[in-house]
């Protein structure tokens, strides 16, 4: 099934002790930080293939999910660093994160968190963080690498399918 799903990934894995410790003084929040990346990727994706799409996150809790919402405000009427705002709101469908929890059952949510600690370990593997072991996780990382990452024309996935922060 998870070949034959029509999707793409798009991962951001920061390094929390290197943020802190590359920039002492950085104070924007790092999972706002990681949807900001997200974004910018999806929405990159989008706009290359000529499509529109709409944007959900698992739910937290009502604080956090009311910052994540927030977060996804600003960068939807804003911009980011990368990409300018018109180009989000051209791509997205709409202007509001939709945040729903484990309960809703959505499918991309649950093929989410299906492959989303296969991928988080495969990427540490890669970077020299994680002692590559043969379990059910690997032959998932394996089909993510082989198709389902977005990739450049070059199908490079670093940067694209793939972005380590900071």
């Amino acid at each position: 099934m998870l070949r034959r799903l029509p999707y793409s990934v798009f991962s951001v894995v920061l390094d929390k002790l290197e943020l802190k410790t590359k920039y002492s003084t950085y104070t924007y929040n790092p999972y706002h930080y990681c949807i900001t990346i997200l974004i910018e990727r999806f929405v990159l994706w989008l706009s290359r293939n000529g499509l529109n799409g709409d944007v959900i996150a698992e739910s937290c809790g009502g604080k956090e999910d009311m910052r994540l919402k927030k977060a996804f405000s600003k960068i939807y009427e804003s911009g980011t660093n990368f990409v300018v705002s018109s180009i989000i709101q051209e791509c997205l469908t709409s202007r509001e994160l939709k945040v729903k929890g484990k309960s809703n059952n959505i499918a991309g949510l649950q093929l989410d968190d299906l492959i989303a600690y296969p991928r988080y370990k495969n990427i540490l593997i890669k970077k020299g963080l994680c002692t590559p072991k043969k379990v059910f996780g690997s032959d998932i990382a394996v089909i993510l690498e082989e198709s389902k990452y977005d990739r450049d024309e070059n199908n490079n996935i670093e940067g694209y399918g793939i972005k380590w922060l900071p």
